[in-house]
């Protein structure tokens, strides 16, 4: 299983440096947050998802599918409870849900699922030392850009680690699939000490490699990959600023995309 989101391809969004990337991710985050109506977020997940074909990171997009759909589902169900809105359905106590709540709840919903898209096609498209030094050239301390590439290049070897860990309990006889929900997180607990043993092990070694090879945060360092800006990442990073003011003027300027007044 490969626990690593980097697809080894050769598109338009790999080969943009990954500075142009890095802006074009907090611009759509922006974009994601002009409206709450999910008419508007539909389109604009949409507009994502067309993205992840283009760059060819569906894959990943399948991997995480349930986290996705739970995202969806767990937003459209709370939501509608704490947000209230002039056409009430349904209340109860301090609970109440209206039409306007449930059409928010959906919207929240599409806007984290969203979230979530976009940082996957940025880590679909991006290497670990892509984003160090496109850190590094947006002025980042080293430190900081280094600790942000570690902790990165950590997660999926920690998750690699957890899978081979549960997998080995299965192996062994561990049931996994049977009992309430309670008793099902109950048992991954027992294999949270095994791996945390291995994230101290792992972290240590790390730790004596890095000064081993005399690793100093505040040196001088030349780097293999030196990216550089070329038209076509101030053609894109452009167009998504274009698109953000255009957006923001129908919902400021015009009032658009807007279930509940207020709230963004």
């Amino acid at each position: 299983m490969n626990i690593f989101l980097y697809l080894d391809e050769n598109t338009l969004i790999h080969r943009l440096d990954p500075r142009t990337k890095l802006v074009s991710a907090v611009i759509l985050f922006g974009i994601c947050l002009c409206f709450n109506h999910p008419l508007y977020l539909a389109f604009i997940s949409g507009g994502v998802v067309l993205t992840a074909l283009w760059a060819r990171a569906l894959p990943n997009f399948w991997r995480l599918r349930y986290i996705l759909l739970l995202l969806i589902l767990f937003s459209f169900v709370l939501w509608p409870f704490f947000v209230p809105g002039p056409t009430r359905w349904w209340a109860w106590g301090p609970f109440q849900v209206s039409r306007e709540s449930v059409l928010y709840g959906l919207a929240m919903g599409l806007r984290l699922a969203t979230f979530v898209g976009i940082g996957l096609i940025f880590l679909s498209t991006t290497r670990n030392e892509e984003l160090t030094n496109g850190l590094i050239r947006m002025g980042v301390p080293y430190p900081l850009a280094f600790a942000l590439s570690t902790a990165l290049r950590l997660v999926p070897t920690f998750a690699g680690a957890g899978a081979t860990i549960i997998q080995a309990q299965v192996s062994r006889g561990l049931d996994l699939e049977s009992g309430s929900i309670f008793k099902r997180m109950g048992k991954f607990i027992p294999q949270a000490v095994p791996l945390f043993i291995y994230a101290i092990h792992h972290t240590n070694t790390l730790a004596m490699a890095l000064e081993s090879k005399g690793f100093d945060p505040q040196a001088k360092r030349t780097f293999y990959y030196e990216p550089r800006m070329q038209r076509v990442d101030y053609w894109v990073i452009g167009f998504f600023i274009l698109l953000l003011t255009a957006l923001l003027y129908l919902r400021l300027g015009m009032g658009l995309g807007v279930v509940i007044r207020g709230r963004l």
